[in-house]
């Protein structure tokens, strides 16, 4: 379980060398454009609640990240605009936060370099999601997708954070943190904070086509994934093809029947009902009939964002002005951090 938020603390030098107790959360999101249903419900949702509890919360859109995977320029222009203005519908509010673009800060490569000299290259080599994107890349992934999770530390670390929203895939990348941290602290004294998990306790949201497989927007059948751009008539199909078994009934038991399961998951996350509070109303109802019940439940959710998402990419300039805004907040806070680890490092 994750620690209450209201009990993060971590100590951070002040101007004069002081210890000041203060909250640091920070989490990432790579620029894919609109994000899915499994985005929205297992990260951004939590997001706009975190924001509400703690008093120094950074969010970043990952660009520097996005090019482990081939990207064309403008296509990734492009989502990162998309991107932000579907997080910024979703309700994170850069009064309440650093909403920033990860390039902008520059002391993220730098930290990374630094620390990837003291990461073994057989540690990255076991991780699996390095084992799954190089398979997918024809074993020849590049040395940017072996290092990315150095780089992620870097994310972590640059700004002394305490805790980060993780989603289960991602808890070996914290735990990379977490041991890089250690090394470093062991080299050059005690510096940085443990980083620790925030767990999302939203069931992670399956694929409509395939309930063996977490939801994606990589997923080559277009029918997989609920974007929270979505029209309605798109939810809606979406969710009438989506694969269940034979049994008519609805009930919750992902072992035997994950379909139906992941579609009660995803009805009590979008309306705020317990799972057996979901399957009390569904009683009665086939799968059939039930699938347009969620259906609606989503569409329902995501109206607002929807219409919010369209109003926001119709002004590009005020995206990229909120980039550029929490990139210099973020920035003011990770210069004194950087220049300290330099003198460290012996850089100064």
């Amino acid at each position: 379980m994750a620690t209450p938020v209201g009990m993060i603390r971590a100590l951070h030098r002040g101007t004069l060398g002081q210890s000041v107790v203060v909250d640091r959360i920070f989490s990432g999101i790579q620029p894919t454009g609109t994000p899915h249903l499994g985005n929205y419900l297992g990260a951004i949702q939590n997001w706009v609640k975190l924001q509400e509890e703690s008093s120094s919360v950074l969010y970043s859109i990952m660009d520097m990240h996005s090019l482990t995977m081939p990207k064309e320029p403008a296509v990734l222009r492009q989502n990162i605009l998309d991107t932000t203005a579907a997080i910024l519908a979703c309700g994170i509010d850069p009064k309440k936060c650093f909403l920033f673009r990860q390039s902008l800060v520059p002391e993220h490569a730098e930290l990374a370099w630094i620390l990837g000299c003291l990461t073994n290259v057989p540690r990255l080599l076991r991780l699996p999601q390095w084992k799954m994107k190089c398979a997918s890349q024809n074993n020849e992934g590049t040395v940017g997708l072996l290092t990315y999770p150095v780089l992620q530390a870097a994310d972590i670390l640059l700004y002394k954070s305490t805790h980060v929203p993780v989603g289960e895939d991602q808890v070996l990348h914290l735990e990379l943190a977490q041991d890089i941290a250690q090394h470093f602290n062991k080299k050059y004294g005690e510096f940085f904070p443990m980083p620790k998990a925030i767990l999302s306790t939203t069931k992670k949201i399956k694929s409509l086509r395939d309930p063996a497989v977490k939801m994606s927007k990589s997923d080559p059948q277009k029918l997989a994934a609920v974007n929270v751009a979505d029209s309605p008539e798109e939810i809606v199909l979406k969710f009438r093809k989506a694969v269940t078994d034979f049994t008519s009934e609805v009930t919750y038991d992902p072992a035997s029947r994950p379909g139906v399961s992941n579609l009660v998951s995803i009805h009590a996350a979008v309306t705020g009902l317990s799972i057996t509070e979901v399957l009390h109303q569904s009683a009665g109802l086939d799968t059939a009939r039930y699938k347009m019940v969620v259906a609606e439940s989503v569409i329902q959710k995501f109206a607002p964002i929807r219409n919010e998402i369209k109003k926001l990419q119709e002004d590009k300039s005020h995206l990229i002005k909120v980039l550029e805004d929490g990139a210099e907040k973020a920035k003011e806070l990770a210069a004194p951090i950087y220049q300290e680890i330099r003198q460290l490092v012996g850089f100064q």
